[in-house]
């Protein structure tokens, strides 16, 4: 994944969602010969896995927020520590 859009997207991310689009493009198959309750399930299928994907990709930039926030928060206990040393 070495474009920067997809760095919150494992291999599992992106299994899951060509899976789905597979499964789906089978919905839609489905759609064509007739309203069916296999077209139902596979709608709910693509949009639970939409949400995983969703929940995933949030969960992965929520963490890189806040490895930030702690890297300069431990950056600046660095700095204070050395203020207090050199005193």
């Amino acid at each position: 994944m070495g474009s920067s859009r997809f760095r919150h997207l494992d291999r599992w991310s992106v299994t899951i969602i060509a899976l789905t689009f597979v499964l789906f493009a089978f919905a839609v198959a489905l759609f064509e010969k007739g309203f069916t309750h296999d077209m139902l399930l596979e709608t709910g299928v693509f949009l639970v896995s939409l949400k995983l994907i969703l929940m995933a990709h949030r969960n992965s930039t929520l963490g890189e927020t806040i490895q930030e926030r702690l890297d300069g928060i431990q950056q600046s206990l660095g700095r204070i520590e050395d203020r207090s040393s050199a005193r």
